[in-house]
């Protein structure tokens, strides 16, 4: 006798979701049924929707991102060359302005001496018409020393720290010695520049300061009115001047005492 076969085979799953919907407001029903294996196979190509929605934002966003910054650096580009443009047209204005401004200078005789080579230097002044302010005792600084008026900047009243005359000038004018003596010092200094310093003797000294050349030495005899150099902007200097002195047994005296301004 035989005995039953117990196995059984099952088949899909064949159970049914049953999904009801209530419109709002209505009182009929409505039912969708999907069976679980239909259920399954749209939640799997839900779920490779989104990971290739997840793939091509993951591509995507990278090449926005590149398209961005080339936008960008597109725009740093034409900005670049417009700045570049300008300064073209600019150093092009700047050399015009240079141009004009070499031409000023020689029309008005500056940079006309080589610095390698011995100028002709002109001849004494002549004139003996400056009247010294002092009364007391004897003056042998008299004469104004430029060629030149100039334009006074600064006197010895506008600061105790003040020591002479600052007088403008164009570059290269000729310095004169304000009165005859012997050339004490002729050098270099940090705040003078090229400056002479000429013993006058009676106590007197005249100092010269600031400028671009000189033409004598220390222990030269000097006559009043001799051209012992050229202004310039030596030393601390903000433009082409003289700074002219006079002391009297070492001590500051106003030049403007001594001089006057032709």
């Amino acid at each position: 006798m035989s005995s039953p076969d117990l196995t059984t085979t099952e088949g899909p799953d064949e159970r049914n979701l049953t999904i009801i919907v209530v419109p709002h407001g209505e009182l009929d029903t409505r039912s969708f049924v999907i069976s679980y294996t239909k259920l399954r196979v749209l939640i799997i190509a839900a779920v490779a929707m989104l990971l290739a929605f997840g793939v091509v934002l993951a591509i995507f966003f990278p090449l926005l991102s590149q398209g961005l910054r080339a936008n960008a650096m597109e725009e740093q580009v034409a900005l670049l060359e417009r700045e570049r443009a300008e300064v073209v047209r600019l150093a092009q204005e700047l050399a015009k302005v240079e141009e004009q401004y070499e031409r000023v200078r020689q029309m008005l005789g500056a940079d006309i001496i080589d610095g390698d080579s011995v100028p002709i230097l002109p001849p004494l002044r002549q004139d003996t018409n400056t009247i010294s302010l002092l009364s007391t005792e004897p003056n042998p600084i008299d004469l104004w020393p430029l060629e030149e008026r100039g334009f006074i900047t600064r006197t010895v009243h506008d600061s105790r720290a003040h020591t002479g005359l600052d007088i403008a000038v164009r570059k290269d004018s000729y310095i004169r010695a304000a009165g005859g003596g012997i050339v004490r010092v002729a050098g270099m200094d940090d705040v003078y520049g090229q400056y002479v310093v000429i013993d006058h003797g009676a106590t007197f000294e005249s100092v010269y300061g600031h400028a671009s050349r000189l033409f004598v030495t220390a222990g030269d005899r000097v006559r009043r009115g001799e051209v012992i150099g050229l202004t310039g902007s030596t030393g601390r200097s903000t433009g082409p001047h003289l700074h002219f002195e006079i002391r009297k047994g070492g001590e500051v005296v106003d030049p403007l005492a001594f001089v006057r301004q032709p």
